[in-house]
């Protein structure tokens, strides 16, 4: 029988994590929230806090709702924690090795019903499925960011991912109000195997001087109508996980029109990965983003 998900486990309390937890404890499902950094899961709650206040000052949520909201999501300081989740979903930085690392320790936690979900946004499910006891119970739950605002959800099969566990995804996938579209299990999966290439590409017209910053973000945003420019957008999403999933590409599909920009490439060795940085593309140390070349 299909998992009927009520109890939910995130594992990472970044951007990605916190927005998930948000908008699972948002939809009435109970969380549990974790993280390697005891301090991390404190400035999530506190982001936390500060997005729903700002929901329920635009009038997207009441009072008492974002109240309740709230007092659905508890820390997790261990795995052990997440013992009565029935679906645990990792949301660590989009690094390989972290998170087989993850897995590997994770399940001995479990009951032997729960789903385990990665948030993955390019590496493989099925290798990542291999790590765990229970690759017919594991799938790729990947949320667009921002998480609370964002509707798309891409659901992504292993190869041994059984039927029961991708309906219920799709199920819990509805319930926070969201739509899911299904993915083979490839690399980067349909977003950003479109999106990321497009990135890198603005990023070599970047640095074959083609075009500034600005020009190239205000010719995206004005020519194409696109709501945020190339750069300010790869800002946004971090430059380090840019390169990652551009990495996954290249090396998943042997394809040189796949080979990360040797800018990008420069700019996470100089630690400018963007928004969360305060440089990237744009410098935002100050009043407004000022480009940086």
């Amino acid at each position: 029988m299909m998992i009927e998900i009520k109890r939910v486990g995130v594992i990472g309390a970044g951007q990605m994590g916190t927005g998930i937890a948000q908008a699972c404890a948002t939809a009435g499902f109970a969380v549990r929230l974790n993280d390697r950094e005891e301090k991390r899961i404190d400035a999530a709650f506190s982001n936390i806090d500060t997005s729903l206040a700002k929901l329920v000052s635009k009038g997207k949520l009441e009072e008492r709702a974002k109240c309740e909201a709230r007092e659905r999501i508890i820390p997790a300081y261990s795995f052990a924690d997440f013992a009565e989740c029935d679906l645990v979903i990792e949301a660590a930085t989009e690094n390989e090795a972290t998170k087989c690392q993850i897995l590997s320790k994770l399940c001995n936690a479990l009951s032997c019903e729960a789903l385990v979900a990665t948030n993955t946004s390019s590496i493989s499910i099925t290798r990542l499925a291999a790590i765990t006891d229970r690759p017919e119970k594991f799938i790729g739950i990947h949320f667009m960011n921002p998480v609370p605002v964002m509707q798309l959800v891409e659901l992504i099969r292993g190869i041994a991912t059984e039927e029961q566990t991708y309906e219920a995804a799709k199920a819990f996938v509805a319930k926070l109000g969201k739509t899911s579209t299904m993915s083979e299990d490839f690399p980067a999966f349909i977003v950003n195997r479109i999106l990321l290439p497009m990135i890198n590409e603005a990023v070599y017209t970047l640095y074959e001087g083609v075009g500034s910053v600005e020009s190239i973000d205000n010719a995206m945003k004005l020519g194409a109508n696109h709501p945020m420019g190339p750069l300010e957008l790869a800002d946004f999403i971090g430059l380090d996980t840019c390169l990652s999933i551009m990495q996954v590409l290249h090396e998943g599909l042997a394809d040189s029109k796949y080979r990360p920009c040797p800018l990008l490439v420069k700019y996470v060795e100089a630690g400018w990965l963007g928004r969360k940085a305060k440089r990237g593309f744009y410098d935002y140390r100050g009043a407004e983003p000022v480009p940086t070349r």
